[in-house]
């Protein structure tokens, strides 16, 4: 998102909190303020303080004659953060009584919060507090080392299931075509995969290819149990199987539990009916791999599966991995356990590029289901419902009539703003550069400075053209309609050209001049007098 951020006008539009925090500073601004500001930046992942600009929306330009030498305050700040910090000025349309400063601060170091003067300093939202003590701890244990690398010194080869490693070994063979897999020793094997190394058997083989009595007696909590509830009451599952075993000797059993109530949903279009499934394979394997990959090994607890007849929820031990969050779930891949994640890449069950939850999220807009929900999960748990119902069916035909050869060259932001476009959903401030792109491909129209729609096209495929003209039609009319209202209050008195960017701040000044051309030529106002003294009437 910050990349995204560079000149004045992305900041007017950018929201505040951790990443991005405003100041007037009109005359002066306390030097220690600004450390403890750049502090929780830097600790909140990095961010920009900006000098100039109100922090209240509309924001305004009012500039800074804060920090003359801002060289020197740079320096200052990187000896007292031991960060990089960096700043760029820019004079607002040209005017030097509204300069506006930004200092740019780096992410802290990895397991080590950044400080000031003993403090280290956060942001919730906007509010500048002290560290909690949940996040310092999360922060230190960044440092530890991978678990699943670890050698667990009381196991032994005849700790490792036989048919699971056969099962690894067809899959490694398949994804990489390398007919020498098949005449390797078992040894040999996993020494190639990583599971086992010359110190031992690494907790990542115990755990992807372990006996059950070994992991009873090993590691116990390496264990995954599904469930299938008919109804939400609670009480006794209507079916449990409880899988304490190799990952690889059980994992197609799981999907098979899963498709066994399976049902599926019809969607017609035309002469062609599409069959869509309420679970969709690709979307459950990639869920329960996510849980098998990034579970925390050293938390008691198991992998929970629940089944209802319209959702799957995944319950895994563990918060996000460190550097993990809702908000970047999608953009920063950080695997908990690498040794059991690069395993699993070896034989295509995961990208190694650790893709999946982006996987998940297309595919469920490409069915027109709900995105998935990560409501419950805290930092000791994490929980995502995969909800199964097709809730628009509409919205499938919008698919359609996008094309695949098109579908195939969208990223995840893509579909996002689809999504929230077709659904009339506020649109997230980082997601606002895929529109450039979609506009491009014909798939979204620009309708004013930051508006957005869906091409008309995509609506009148569904029978929703009216849907088109209204978020077009009605947004313009009611400018038009706030302008008027506002030069008819200010009665004989006129109105200037400024008061009116104040009215629809969210507008360039060039729209709003299309706007007041509009009611001119409807004879609803008229003007008075050029430039600066010029003044709207309504007649």
């Amino acid at each position: 998102m910050l990349r995204n951020i560079s000149t004045i006008d992305d900041l007017l539009e950018t929201k505040e909190g951790e990443w991005v925090q405003f100041k007037e500073a009109k005359s002066r601004f306390d030097f220690e303020e600004a450390a403890r500001c750049c502090c929780a930046l830097s600790n909140c992942g990095g961010g920009k303080l900006v000098l100039g600009i109100t922090d209240q929306r509309p924001r305004q330009v009012v500039g800074s004659h804060a920090f003359n030498q801002p060289e020197r305050t740079r320096k200052g700040l990187i000896d007292k953060l031991k960060v990089m910090v960096d700043f760029e000025t820019f004079n607002y349309q040209n005017d030097s009584n509204r300069r506006v400063l930004v200092f740019e601060v780096a992410a802290r170091p990895l397991g080590l919060p950044v400080q000031v003067d003993g403090v280290a300093w956060w942001y919730e939202g906007d509010s500048l507090i002290p560290m909690p003590e949940t996040v310092r701890r999360r922060i230190y244990s960044e440092a530890e080392t991978d678990f699943s690398g670890k050698v667990c010194s009381n196991a032994t080869l005849n700790d490792l299931d036989e048919t699971a490693i056969e099962a690894f070994r067809q899959n490694w063979l398949n994804k990489s075509g390398n007919k020498r897999i098949q005449i390797l020793t078992k040894e040999q094997l996993l020494c190639d995969c990583g599971a086992i190394t010359e110190e031992g058997i690494t907790f990542a083989a115990l755990i992807l290819f372990g006996k059950t009595e070994s992991l009873g007696r090993l590691l116990p909590q390496s264990e995954i149990v599904f469930e299938y509830r008919s109804s939400n009451a609670s009480g006794p599952a209507n079916q449990r199987e409880e899988f304490r075993v190799g990952f690889f000797a059980c994992h197609d059993r799981l999907w098979e539990l899963v498709n066994l109530r399976n049902e599926t949903q019809h969607y017609q279009e035309g002469f062609f009916v599409y069959d869509i499934p309420v679970f969709n394979e690709r979307v459950v394997r990639e869920a329960i791999l996510n849980a098998v990959s990034h579970r925390n090994y050293q938390f008691q607890g198991s992998v929970f599966i629940r089944q209802y007849q319209d959702r799957l929820v995944v319950e895994s031990p563990g918060g996000f991995p460190n550097g993990i969050s809702l908000e970047n779930i999608l953009d920063r891949q950080l695997p908990r356990n690498r040794r059991i994640a690069e395993i699993l890449a070896l034989c295509g069950l995961v990208e190694r590029s650790g893709q999946g939850m982006n996987l998940i999220y297309e595919i469920s807009i490409k069915e027109a289901k709900q995105l998935p929900d990560f409501s419950g999960t805290d930092d000791f748990f994490v929980s995502i419902t995969l909800n199964g119902v097709a809730i628009d069916k509409e919205m499938l035909s919008v698919i359609n009539k996008i094309g695949n050869s098109r579908l195939e060259t969208l990223s995840t932001g893509d579909f996002l703003v689809i999504n929230s476009l077709y659904y009339e959903m506020p649109l997230a401030e980082n997601l606002r550069p895929n529109l450039r792109r979609l506009t491009e491909m014909g798939i979204v129209e620009h309708i004013g400075r930051s508006k957005y729609v869906l091409a008309r096209s995509l609506y009148s495929a569904v029978g929703k053209s009216g849907v088109h003209t209204r978020i077009v039609g009605l947004d313009r009319g009611t400018n038009k309609e706030l302008l008027l209202k506002h030069i008819r209050g200010n009665g004989s008195n006129g109105t200037k050209f400024s008061e009116l960017s104040q009215v629809l701040p969210n507008l360039s000044r060039n729209a709003i001049r299309i706007l007041l051309r509009e009611l001119q030529a409807a004879d609803q106002i008229y003007l008075v007098g050029r430039t600066s003294a010029a003044r709207w009437y309504v007649k």
